[in-house]
């Protein structure tokens, strides 16, 4: 475990799942293909004492500037989405969640369509798994709805009164963590979500769920795993071969319900016209390329055929884990 050490700072714990009997222990849940988080350090002031606790830390997955805006040829600027969550071949239960909110309206005033799109991966086991993915999306659409929807809906222009979309996701992914540790203590979950205003999404994330952005018929990865395998990745300690059969390759060093201080990452992206933003559980990446993702929405006639058709290869696949895809197709 030398490894950890040098990465994290420390020796890593690794959860098991309450409903485990008690002869279950980390090797069985690596073997399982389970998800193990590992508890984060406690967060310490510069003094040395423990430091209050926070919501979380909006990290930035991106620097370069905004493009700009590109004109759409449709009058009314809608936006089509698909969305599938499936349990596979290999698990009893479903402990992925998925939501979606989209508001379009046609007013005199010409409010432009918003909407959320949330897909969260459960662990921690059976019960635990689907309690906290479920609660996490439940947080994260109650907030959204109260702090941008309904301002949204009644008309109020954005000011500087009022909580930026960011500062709103950040909050929300705050309010998800400590639901989580409240409600489902033995239990974590991965959360990417994002809000779209007009042509403008807006993304948080914490995990090894994706977001990818499809522009020109190529997907691009715009999130980052939060894994151990992909931190060795990075570190140019692993290869991408070496990562797909690491026996840690399930282990997530921060996931939603595993400390009282989240760090998330944010980014912000331009949706020009006919491009498509896809929101996957591990379920659907981690059984075919980026290649054949783009290649299989490309090829298909809606956003939710496109779900279809990537579920069921996953599962002719083998379908090990949950999948759970959201397409979301800007108009031309």
């Amino acid at each position: 475990m030398e490894i950890f050490r040098r990465i994290f700072g420390g020796k890593p714990k690794e959860k098991t799942s309450a409903s485990a009997s008690p002869a279950a222990g980390p090797s069985q849940a690596e073997a399982s293909g389970v998800k193990t988080p590992i508890d984060p350090p406690t967060p310490v002031s510069v003094e040395g004492a423990p430091s209050a606790p926070a919501p979380s830390t909006a990290q930035p997955l991106q620097t370069r500037p905004l493009p700009p805006p590109k004109e759409f040829v449709s009058t009314r600027k809608r936006i089509s989405y698909g969305v599938l969550s499936d349990v596979g071949r290999v698990r009893e239960t479903n402990q992925d969640a998925a939501l979606t909110i989209l508001a379009d309206m046609d007013l005199f005033n010409e409010v432009p369509p918003i909407s959320m799109f949330v897909v969260a991966d459960g662990m921690g086991g059976h019960l635990d798994g689907e309690r906290a993915s479920a609660v996490t999306a439940q947080t994260l659409g109650n907030y959204f709805l109260t702090h941008v929807m309904m301002p949204h809906l009644e008309g109020i222009e954005p000011s500087g009164d009022q909580k930026t979309v960011p500062e709103v996701l950040e909050e929300a992914m705050g309010m998800a963590n400590m639901a989580v540790q409240r409600d489902v203590p033995n239990g974590g979950t991965t959360a990417t979500a994002t809000v779209i205003r007009g042509d403008l999404a807006y993304i948080a994330h914490v995990g090894d769920s994706r977001a990818y952005l499809m522009t020109n018929g190529q997907l691009e990865l715009v999130t980052r795993d939060h894994s151990l395998v992909r931190r060795l990745q990075e570190l140019g300690q692993l290869t991408e071969e070496e990562a797909e059969v690491h026996p840690h390759k399930n282990v997530l060093y921060r996931a939603i319900g595993q400390g009282e201080a989240l760090e998330i990452d944010a980014a912000t992206r331009r949706l020009p016209p006919s491009s498509s933003l896809l929101l996957c559980s591990d379920g659907l990446w981690g059984l075919m390329t980026e290649e054949r993702m783009a290649e299989i929405i490309n090829e298909s006639s809606s956003p939710q055929e496109a779900c279809q058709k990537l579920v069921s290869e996953a599962n002719e696949a083998g379908g090990p884990d949950n999948i759970t895809v959201i397409i979301i197709q800007m108009p031309d």
